[in-house]
This record gives structure tokens, sequence and C-alpha cells, in this order.
């Protein structure tokens, strides 16, 4: 077990590779092919063998993948194969595959974080796919996605995918419980329930 902290080790030479590489910040083993500099020699020689010489030597008995690293296979199979999601989150038991996305999760579900920033104008986003989704369309103009009916373009295939659905082939999936209402979008329905039937005005004018 580390003594900086709660990591822990099945063998001593990776215990010594993690306090080398993460706390003290060393990485002697240098690649002779290219830049990369790793904290265990063995992390430097299997760098070489899959990057610059493309060997995977560990091969999947299920399937043809293959891996440049036995704990790779093993996180497969587990993962693929045997359907283990071993890290579990605390507050609301959603499991994951690997403690990663655990503390993903726990960094933008729980604690509200938002560390991808928008250079330009200061928004921020919780994943890196919305923050470039949003420097596309708000500062570059970029609409990818054209409906293939009438040619409007939209920012995000997912609203496309909604016009083409609501505008071109009528569908309103969004029914009321209360009424016969039913709508194209899931935030009309939240609205039309909060003015039709709980009579909610949220939008007071400001002159009268």
């Amino acid at each position: 077990k580390c003594n900086n902290c709660d990591a822990s080790f099945s063998q001593k030479s990776s215990l010594k590779g993690h306090v080398t590489s993460v706390h003290e910040g060393k990485k002697p083993f240098k690649c002779p092919t290219c830049d990369a500099s790793f904290a265990l020699k063995q992390h430097m020689n299997g760098h070489v063998s899959s990057v610059h010489e493309g060997k995977k030597p560990f091969k999947c008995n299920n399937c043809d993948a293959s891996f440049t690293r036995k704990d790779y296979l093993k996180v497969h199979i587990a993962i693929i194969h045997e359907g283990k999601k071993p890290f579990k989150c605390i507050i609301c038991n959603h499991s994951f595959t690997q403690k990663g996305s655990l503390k993903n999760h726990m960094a933008l579900v729980h604690e509200g974080k938002k560390p991808f920033n928008c250079v330009t104008c200061g928004a921020s986003f919780k994943r890196k796919e919305c923050l470039n989704m949003h420097m596309a369309s708000a500062h570059e103009g970029k609409k990818p996605f054209q409906c293939e009916k009438c040619g409007a373009s939209f920012t995000q295939k997912k609203r496309m995918v909604r016009h083409v659905a609501s505008v071109h082939e009528g569908k309103k999936p969004f029914k009321c419980n209360i009424c016969d209402g039913s709508f194209a979008r899931k935030d009309s329905l939240d609205m039309h329930i909060a003015s039709v039937h709980e009579g909610k005005k949220p939008f007071k004018c400001g002159i009268c």
C-alpha cells in the first residue's frame, strides 16, 4: 500500500513505479524512438512493442481482440465477456467498468463540476464534446447536420432527428396525462402542464 494515498498494489515493483511517477513525477525510462517517457522499464518496453512494433501478444480466447498487456486483456474479459462493473458509486449505486469513469461520474453528476471552459465567452461544460459543439455552433457558426427534406441545418444530430420526426413525420411522442395534448418535445409538454393545468405564469411584464 502507498503511504501517500489509498492506492494498493499486488507487486512491490508496481508500488515503486506508482510512487516514482505519481508522487515524485519521475519518468526515467525514455523511448528510443519517440519522446514518450515512463516510470517503469516494463511500461517502456510495452510501449515500444505495441506502438512502434505493432505487437499485441495477449489474445482473447472468446473473440478476436488482442492486447499489448495482460492487464488490458483481463479488463477486456471482465467487462465485455463477463459483464462486470466493479466500480460502484456510493451515492446513487450506479456502477462502472473503469475507475476513471466512476471519478468522472462523481465530478460531473454529484459534485457539479464543469471543467471544460470556453476561452471565447467563459461558458463551462461537463464534457469536452459539449464544449466542442458549443465552439462550433456559437462561435464558428457551424451546423453540420442537414435535413435531407427541407435543407434545415442543426448543430446536433439529435436536434436534426427531432426536427424530422416532428416537422416531416408529424410525430408527437410526449403526451399529456391530464388531457389529450401531445407534443414533439418534452420541454413543450412541461410548459403546457405548468401553464394550462397548474396555472403558472412565470413571465411577468416589466411595464405593468
